[in-house]
């Protein structure tokens, strides 16, 4: 049975070096090598120019290059682009790519199904079949780049792990595609225009504080008193929100860096003025902001956006507590590539 060849992005730039000094070949091979696979995002041996045929044919045999495929790919009405992207091994997730008139965001998913279990959400509906690896992560942010050229003659700008996953569920691949992206040896991307969303994992927030982290934090929050948070996000019961408040403290503490809430407000579920109020009380416990989050149905009912009054009064109540809202439209819900939607239909 022949061995099974390694995932040569698995290796560090030193461990690539090392690998060719093992092969009698000199150390700066592997920075060759290295510049081919992650600043120009190479999938192939053959096409590394500045190195020899019998090398590349050395590579061949001992390591693979396990790319990403965009397996299918849907253009909404409002220019986002829905895509689903093909694992290795034969798994999908998605990614979205959003435009705005003077931005374009990419979309990522940190893992194939998703470890929570929120009641809203269709990716929460599928099981977790397995984490990202690092290079698959960066493999969706090279590939939407791409689309953010052709389609919108700029670079991408922005980057979201607000896909399929919980991405502190996978802290250290998520952190090691991070790593690589913001790289000058990677994509080179500033880590303020990266965000990364969690439901709140408290442990793992304090984690990021202690590691240093430069890209920003969003809370999918959606309620801030327990028992309504619990019975929407099960998995509050496990990380309730005193521990939740908790980490955040920690994090601003060490960061002085204030946090998004993203907010879904749904019509006879949390649009009551307690709600309403224990939302503004969160947001004094650290410096925040508030994303109010257009709600997109995923099929059975139970969930309906709340009432434009509901909505208006959320917004009068935070700003009247010098707190800042954003009131976020939904981008591609033609191809349910909008927030809470995807479901890998394919």
């Amino acid at each position: 049975m022949p061995l099974k060849k390694k995932d040569i992005r698995a290796l560090t730039k030193e461990q690539l070096r090392d690998f060719f000094v093992s092969q009698g070949d000199k150390a700066f091979r592997g920075n060759q090598v290295y510049e081919w696979l992650w600043g120009k995002s190479l999938h192939t041996f053959d096409d590394m120019t500045n190195i020899s045929k019998a090398t590349r044919e050395m590579l061949e045999e001992n390591f693979v290059i396990n790319h990403v495929e965009v397996d299918s790919m849907q253009r909404s009405n409002d220019g986002t682009i829905k895509n689903g992207i093909r694992l290795h091994d034969g798994l999908i997730v998605e990614s979205v790519l959003i435009p705005t008139d003077t931005r374009t965001t990419a979309c990522v998913s940190s893992q194939v199904g998703c470890s929570l279990d929120c009641k809203f959400c269709a990716t929460a509906r599928l099981k977790r079949m397995r984490n990202l690896n690092p290079d698959e992560i960066y493999d969706q942010v090279v590939a939407i780049d791409k689309q953010s050229r052709l389609y919108h003659q700029r670079k991408l700008s922005n980057i979201v792990f607000m896909g399929m996953g919980e991405p502190l569920m996978n802290y250290n691949n998520v952190l090691k595609a991070i790593d690589k992206i913001t790289s000058p040896e990677g994509l080179g991307m500033s880590a303020k225009r990266i965000t990364l969303s969690t439901s709140g994992v408290p442990k793992m927030i304090k984690k990021m504080a202690d590691d240093e982290v430069k890209f920003n934090l969003a809370v999918s929050l959606h309620s801030a008193i327990d028992e309504v948070r619990t019975s929407i996000m099960p998995f509050n019961a496990t990380f309730p929100l005193e521990d939740l408040a908790d980490s955040l403290k920690y994090w601003y503490a060490k960061t002085k860096r204030k946090v998004t809430y993203e907010y879904v407000v749904w019509d006879g579920i949390n649009d009551r003025k307690e709600d309403i109020k224990a939302l503004v009380d969160f947001c004094k416990i650290i410096p925040a902001k508030v994303n109010l989050i257009e709600y997109n149905p995923i099929d059975d009912g139970e969930f309906q956006q709340a009432s434009s009054r509901a909505i208006d009064s959320y917004i009068s109540n935070l700003e009247m507590n010098d707190i800042v809202v954003n009131v976020r439209r939904s981008r591609g819900k033609d191809i349910d590539a909008a927030c809470g939607q995807l479901a890998n239909k394919s």
